[in-house]
């Protein structure tokens, strides 16, 4: 990043390390999923093509990241177990589950079509996700105990509703029937009502699914006598198992003792609460501003593969301002948001309880509505553009505790844009107008200041730096105002009214009468900005 009189703000953001030897351990589950299946109108207890379509997220989860040794999942949730010398991102936890649930939002919707070609995806998904950090591999083992038995609990309980709710009864009722009775309750029920042995459904319903890879052999090509040649590859792989915390499963998959480690015996009881005591969270500070930043991952690559016009591309840039908006009519505690680039900073209020001021629900939240809002929109702004692969963004929470500080941060990301994008700006002109290489180019702009920077553009491209569109050289900033509107009454008759509506403006927000004229709209929000 470039450097700035307001690099100080970096002082306020806190490392998150889960230190080793903890294992680390990440788990996304569907937000309000409970909607989303009723909406998209999911097969009841369980739907085949949505528990596979969770399973094709995760196995590319697991392909993009070869520091996941492990996953298990059943119904709308997933969790990804890392190697145990694992220190991808340096272990930050923030990044980590950002980073996955970010992906694995994208991919969900990428691949909705596959999975569900006759109907149309009403609205963008997004996940939860947290860190467990396992002390022990007997913690792991816990962990995974009680997934599976809760997997186990849901579906029966599940099963028996529905057969219920099939058979006449309605859904409160129902539920009131069951409140209470046991599992063999419940297989009587199943059996004895239904005709029904629980155990006779398929497994994946029953015990959910295990992706871990395993090496096979695939042929890679052909010898000049026409005969394949093979290789051993490393491919995932889903199972499903009845005790996945058993050690006559882990001990089956030689890769599984040697990237996570061994289990020396088999759980008799599982302790939530000793389970829950390891869950890796960070409750912000209260009465401070927070900011979730989030950032593309590997955006350049991004870029590159989907042929984005250099320095800018206006198409991805209101796009991403696109889904800024959108996350900003999904989350009402967030009053404004500031982008650049492939960033964006979400500003909550100073006040909100949202999920209780906790981080990674507050990250996750943000990033995967906000991932997965990118994909649905792709096509938007992109008519003629394949989406070649599933983008992602990591992101972070940071809280300023004043008004000045939280200013001078949103100066910080300002002023970057405005070096980096001046830089680009002469950059790709040498390459593009020039015909100088990459490499030519940097040597050229090195040690080079803003004056001589402008200068260039001038004398030999004819471009007035401070001409080129605002967007380009001042971001965007995306917040909630007024706007009058009129109504009809019964009678015919019109009526003044005002509604609230999201509104996108490219302008200098390091000036303080860019707060005096917008006081009126973010007034007691940001009261001395």
């Amino acid at each position: 990043m470039a450097n700035s009189k307001y690099e100080y703000v970096k002082s306020f953001e806190v490392e998150d390390e889960v230190m080793l030897p903890n294992l680390i351990v990440v788990r996304i589950d569907g937000r309000d999923f409970r909607r989303f299946s009723e909406v998209h109108e999911f097969e009841k207890p369980d739907d085949e093509r949505a528990l596979n379509l969770m399973n094709s997220c995760a196995t590319a989860i697991l392909e993009e990241y070869p520091d996941i040794a492990f996953s298990y999942g059943f119904s709308d949730e997933y969790s990804f177990v890392f190697k145990k010398t694992s220190k991808f991102y340096q272990r930050r936890a923030s990044k980590l589950l950002s980073l996955i649930v970010s992906l694995f939002s994208s991919v969900y919707v990428t691949k909705w079509k596959e999975f569900f070609p006759e109907k149309e995806l009403k609205y963008p998904p997004s996940y939860h996700s947290r860190v467990i950090s396992c002390a022990s591999i007997e913690v792991l083992q816990a962990y995974l105990a009680w997934r599976q038995n809760d997997c186990h609990l849901n579906n029966l309980h599940d099963t028996c509703l529905w057969m219920l709710v099939k058979g006449g009864e309605t859904e409160n009722k129902a539920r009131e029937f069951l409140k209470g009775t046991q599992k063999q309750q419940k297989n009587e029920l199943l059996f004895q009502k239904f005709h029904i042995n629980y155990k006779n459904l398929p497994a994946m319903y029953r015990q959910g699914s295990c992706i871990f890879k395993t090496k096979v052999e695939e042929n890679v090509k052909c010898n000049v006598n026409g005969a394949p040649v093979k290789r051993l590859r490393r491919k995932a792989r889903i199972v499903h198992a009845e005790n996945i915390a058993g050690r006559s499963f882990w001990n089956e998959h030689p890769s599984l003792l040697k990237e996570v480690g061994g289990f020396t015996e088999d759980v008799d009881k599982i302790k939530l609460e000793y389970v829950r005591f390891f869950q890796f969270e960070n409750k912000l500070m209260p009465s401070t501003w927070i900011v979730i930043r989030i950032d593309g991952c590997h955006f350049h690559r991004f870029s590159e593969v989907h042929q984005f016009e250099k320095p800018n591309d206006k198409q991805a840039l209101n796009l991403m301002n696109s889904c800024a908006v959108a996350v900003l009519q999904e989350i009402p505690d967030i009053i404004f948001a500031y982008g650049v680039s492939d960033e964006y900073s979400f500003v909550f209020k100073k006040d909100s309880h949202f999920y209780q001021r906790q981080a990674s629900e507050i990250v996750s939240v943000t990033v995967s509505f906000f991932s997965s809002m990118y994909i649905m929109k792709w096509k938007e702004f992109f008519p003629l553009k394949e989406l070649k692969y599933p983008p992602s963004f990591d992101g972070r929470a940071v809280c300023y505790p004043s008004d000045e500080i939280l200013r001078d941060y949103l100066a910080w990301r300002q002023v970057d844009c405005h070096i980096n994008n001046q830089y680009n700006t002469c950059f790709w002109m040498l390459v593009n107008k020039k015909g100088k290489s990459k490499s030519e180019a940097q040597d050229y702009l090195k040690g080079t200041q803003a004056r001589e920077k402008n200068e260039l553009l001038i004398k030999e491209f004819y471009i007035e730096y401070n001409e080129l569109e605002p967007m380009f050289r001042q971001g965007s900033l995306a917040f909630w105002e007024k706007e009058d509107i009129t109504l009809a009454d019964e009678n015919g008759s019109s009526l003044a009214n005002s509604r609230n509506k999201v509104t996108v403006e490219h302008c200098d927000i390091i000036k303080p009468n860019f707060w005096e004229a917008h006081s009126s709209i973010l007034g007691e929000m940001v009261p001395k900005l």
